[in-house]
């Protein structure tokens, strides 16, 4: 429950996940906008919302029923008679609307997937069935609705050029992340002289967090549950320090081993732990020693301790320039690309299926909440949130993802740009290094639930992101 930055726990990097992980967070839990209308799960784009009627002939539906009797037959088990030897004339009667409810679920999404390809429609979303007409020696009718893709009629979209910046990296910004190294393996050595806390000090630390409750008459009724402290001990406190809660160096200062000290933090709405954001604790802390700080010098004997790959301190400094250039290309292209999946959509007008757009909602959310759940809040918190507002506020975003995944889509054909089985596989390969499983259960795993063909689109449409930014501006 604590947060007090420590060197010792070298929480730069915990601090940019953190600050990260706020950021989709905070698009997640964003208000929504003001719109006329918008659109409610199951709820059809009528621009590519189309209908069936549908048929099943009626000795299809008889021979269908006659089946279904003769399996409720031998396994249904009826007062006064032996299991197996119920006559179906009781079967009929006793489990007639069960019979009907499986001869739909049977023969339903059989005609309609056999009607919907007669027609060449392909479907996006689930049937809604509607005017189902069903009675004894006559065909079964029903209408179908449902959204499939639209039509899109491509633009100039081998026109759209975005501006590629050149990627540098000084001498004065690799040793300056060549000090971040060296203070990463830095030392902490006790202070054998009798004095107190000074700036730039170490306190090892122990002390015990207690949060402190509004007032009894302002929690809502039922939540009066005393608070239970948490207990913390050997944390190292940089005295000063630029990541140290600033209370935790001011109340400190001039402490002696063996002292202790008592005060409030109050932390911040925007405070980067959600579990500690807009909260006041109340911290008793002990300090157990003081330490120093000592940084290795950097030379070629640094270098071999970071790693046996480097023989040299200059070796070390080329890496980390390849290390540099190579995440700033990756942003570079990143927000290149996202400036040109912009343009294309803002150049190409059509509409698109709503429960394409949902689905797109559902993934952002998860991950939304995923975020959530890695900053410490409770499944309880999650529940209380207004999933209907976030829903709508994370539309517009999952609108243009849809577009811009329709239009790719669209681009790779047009292009013929394909995947190969090769390439299939050498994503499987990498998937499965990234989940520590072998390449077998993640093929198995993507085929039990209909992915490969998933995964394979979203390879042709980052073929065809590829290709448009490979283009000369």
């Amino acid at each position: 429950m604590s947060s007090v930055n420590t060197e010792k726990d070298n929480l730069e990097g915990t601090e940019n996940a953190a600050t990260a992980e706020s950021a989709a967070i905070a698009e997640t839990s964003a208000p929504a906008e003001e719109s006329a209308h918008v659109p409610q799960p199951g709820e059809m784009n009528e621009a590519c919302r189309r209908e069936v009627t549908v048929e099943i002939p009626a000795e299809v539906a008889a021979k269908t029923w006659d089946n279904l009797v003769r399996r409720y037959t031998q396994v249904a088990r009826v007062p006064g008679f032996r299991k197996g030897k119920v006559p179906a004339s009781v079967i009929k009667k006793r489990f007639s609307e069960d019979i009907k409810s499986d001869l739909i679920e049977h023969l339903v999404p059989q005609y309609f997937r056999t009607t919907v390809e007669k027609e060449g429609l392909m479907p996006v979303s689930q049937p809604m069935v509607r005017e189902l007409e069903m009675e004894e020696g006559q065909p079964i009718r029903f209408k179908a609705a449902f959204e499939v893709l639209p039509q899109i009629e491509l633009g100039e979209y081998k026109d759209i050029k975005v501006e590629k910046t050149d990627v540098q990296v000084s001498d004065d910004e690799v040793e300056s992340e060549l000090k971040r190294l060296q203070e990463r393996q830095g030392s902490y050595d006790p202070v054998d002289e009798d004095r107190p806390l000074e700036n730039g000090d170490f306190a090892q630390v122990s002390f015990s967090a207690l949060p402190k409750e509004p007032a009894a008459e302002e929690q809502p009724q039922g939540q009066a549950k005393a608070p239970q402290p948490v207990q913390m001990d050997e944390v190292l406190v940089e005295i000063g320090g630029a990541n140290t809660v600033p209370e935790f160096s001011k109340n400190l200062v001039g402490v002696k081993p063996g002292e202790e000290r008592s005060f409030d933090v109050v932390y911040p709405q925007e405070f980067y732990d959600a579990r500690l954001a807009g909260k006041t604790l109340h911290y008793t802390v002990k300090v157990n020693a003081i330490k120093k700080k000592s940084l290795p010098e950097l030379n070629d004997d640094f270098a071999k301790e970071l790693s046996q790959d480097f023989q040299t301190i200059d070796a070390l400094r080329q890496r980390i320039r390849e290390g540099m250039e190579a995440e700033r290309k990756h942003k570079v292209e990143h927000e290149g690309k996202e400036k040109l999946i912009d343009q294309l959509v803002e150049q190409h007008i059509f509409p698109v299926p709503n429960a394409l757009v949902e689905r797109q909602v559902d993934l952002r959310l998860e991950r939304g909440l995923r975020a959530l759940a890695a900053q410490g809040m409770s499944t309880e918190d999650m529940r209380k949130m207004d999933f209907r507002r976030l829903r709508a506020a994370q539309r517009p975003a999952a609108e243009k993802e849809v577009k811009a995944n329709l239009l790719l889509s669209r681009i790779a054909e047009a292009e013929d740009l394909n995947v190969t089985d090769e390439e299939l596989e050498q994503e499987i390969q990498t998937m499965a290094r990234q989940m520590d499983q072998t390449p077998e259960a993640v093929r198995q795993k993507l085929v039990e639930d209909g992915a490969v063909d998933r995964i394979r689109n979203r390879m042709r449409s980052d073929k065809a992101l590829d290709y448009l930014y490979s283009k000369p501006a």
